[in-house]
């Protein structure tokens, strides 16, 4: 039975009742997408022990938060199948049945799956933040509003639901049965691991491999650390990581494809994460491990770190002194701005501020 809410700490809108047991959620993409709902999951959860949640995704998202405790079902879109893809999760769909869909999606993929999706409730964003027309697919919106970070966009369908925000938790793990791994992982490192992530799925962001070699001889030699290679084992990222091997003096460890539950564990094991705007940067804010961010390509107001390590941001989306807006403008070929004085100089900052002695 669902409960009612207590007193919220936001506004609630006109739309806001008892949570009910059966919500489904729609949002299929990125990584780093994945791990800003889990804070929704949770909230809903407080609000209401007995909700049950399905979580409509795609398979790389479905890795990393398959066993999660606030997720009780997965539906995988499996979007390399094409149109076929759409046909089998209406199948699985057609009977079930829901209280309420989230589509935290803007895109017109994730409104064709949410019509699919029987429930009486649909709540989406609003028309000015909708893409596609998807707002067509749901029988509720957000409020409109102005642009905000990723993570707040997501939470917004806490307060039209009138559920309290804080506190934002995560649970991205290790959980129990990962901790034996982390372990033998970390057993023969002789020091602390700088976490590197030196690749992403878009070229635009990625920050030159020959500058990630000399950062790892600095964290080596200057400051003690062991670097550490993460991420997956793409094209782009198996070229970085051939180049980085070749040109350190000492070479670095590679945990390139190690998947995403593995990362999890090297992540938290971490002393320092240093990672362009991608689904590990956004891990290591989760599970609070300090993170320098090299942001060039995308604006860190809206997809840097939340919250926290404001100061280990190293800006290149800006120009000296901009004051820029809070925005969805892309910018290319600002990430070749970055130094590796810059990073080098943020890497000061979290041994003066973060480090543990």
């Amino acid at each position: 039975m669902a409960r009612a809410l207590p007193a919220p700490g936001h506004a609630v809108s006109a739309a806001a009742r008892p949570i009910p047991d059966h919500i489904c959620i729609v949002m299929l993409t990125a990584v780093g997408d994945a791990v800003h709902v889990l804070p929704v999951l949770h909230a809903l959860e407080r609000a209401n022990p007995a909700a049950r949640i399905t979580w409509v995704l795609q398979p790389g998202a479905a890795a990393l938060v398959r066993g999660h405790p606030a997720v009780h079902e997965l539906l995988v879109f499996e979007r390399s199948r094409g149109w076929r893809a759409f046909l089998d999760l209406r199948r699985q769909l057609a009977e079930r049945r829901f209280d309420l869909v989230l589509m935290l999606q803007d895109y017109l993929k994730a409104g064709v799956i949410t019509s699919f999706v029987h429930a009486p409730r649909k709540i989406g964003l609003d028309r000015a933040r909708s893409r596609d027309a998807s707002w067509i697919f749901t029988t509720e919106r957000l409020a409109p509003g102005p642009l905000v970070h990723m993570q707040d966009m997501y939470l917004e369908f806490l307060d039209h639901l009138g559920v309290p925000r804080d506190p934002l938790v995560w649970n991205l793990g290790p959980w129990p049965e990962e901790r034996a791994w982390q372990r033998e992982f970390f057993a023969p490192f002789a020091r602390p691991a700088a976490a590197m992530v030196v690749g992403t799925s878009k070229p635009q962001k990625d920050w030159p491999p020959e500058r990630w070699a000399e950062v790892a001889d600095r964290l080596y030699e200057d400051h003690g650390l062991q670097p550490v290679l993460v991420g997956g084992r793409s094209a782009a990222e198996q070229r970085a990581e051939e180049i980085v091997m070749a040109r350190a003096r000492h070479t670095p460890v590679s945990a390139l494809g190690s998947g995403l539950r593995r990362l999890v564990s090297i992540l938290d094991g971490a002393a320092l994460v240093l990672s362009p705007d991608t689904g590990p940067l956004h891990m290591a804010v989760a599970l609070d491990r300090p993170v320098i961010s090299l942001m060039g390509y995308t604006n860190p107001r809206r997809s840097g770190p939340y919250r926290r390590f404001h100061d280990l941001v190293v800006d290149a989306y800006g120009d000296p002194g901009e004051r820029y807006a809070l925005t969805m403008e892309t910018r290319p070929d600002r990430m070749a701005r970055i130094t590796v004085e810059q990073v080098m100089e943020r890497v000061g900052v979290w041994e003066a501020r973060y480090r543990e002695r």
